[in-house]
């Protein structure tokens, strides 16, 4: 892991710990998410809603305003609801991405059965790799786009610099602000 990227992930960490949704920007989730849609994202953790809330500012100081790039800033980490982490866990998950990336992949690919007892290590990487699939699903049962669908589905997909169309477009705005907080 490089040094700004290391710098940057131990920023994120500390500010994990204590970091709270402003209350102001809570009563504004309904101006971009149905009230179906808001009932996911109030399941979220304080500090992935307060993360979610900071792209959706981010991407509003950058002057975007499509409907859907904002709901699925809003949503995109909905998956994790479903297995909520613990701090330590999603540290794991941070060094085991940086240190054996193809081992999280191999581990956290397998799927999630109901009521499986995991060991939390493994829970954890199967989280981060399986949460854009589960929010995706999360977000059409609560009647989201096809396009705030796909977004959530592919922002942890690897870029490419070739956008195809629209959703190409959008998905790139979201994922350079993830990578930014």
């Amino acid at each position: 892991m490089n040094p700004a990227r290391l710098f940057y992930r131990t920023h994120q960490f500390w500010k994990a710990l204590a970091v709270q949704p402003a209350d102001k920007d809570l009563d504004r989730v309904g101006n971009w998410l149905s009230p179906s849609q808001q009932a996911l994202f109030f399941r979220l953790q304080p500090s992935e809603q307060a993360h979610s809330l900071d792209l959706l500012r981010r991407l509003i100081a950058q002057g975007e305003s499509h409907p859907d790039l904002l709901a699925a800033a809003l949503l995109h980490d909905v998956g994790k609801i479903q297995y909520p982490l613990q701090l330590w866990e999603r540290v794991w998950v941070v060094l085991a991405h940086a240190l054996m990336p193809g081992w999280v992949k191999k581990w956290g690919s397998q799927p999630i059965q109901a009521r499986q007892p995991l060991p939390a290590w493994r829970k954890a990487l199967m989280v981060a790799e399986q949460h854009p699939r589960q929010g995706a699903e999360l977000a059409a049962q609560a009647g989201s786009t096809s396009m705030v669908v796909a977004l959530i589905l592919r922002h942890h997909e690897t870029r490419t610099n070739q956008a195809q169309g629209l959703e190409d477009l959008l998905l790139r705005k979201l994922q350079v602000v993830d990578n930014e907080t």
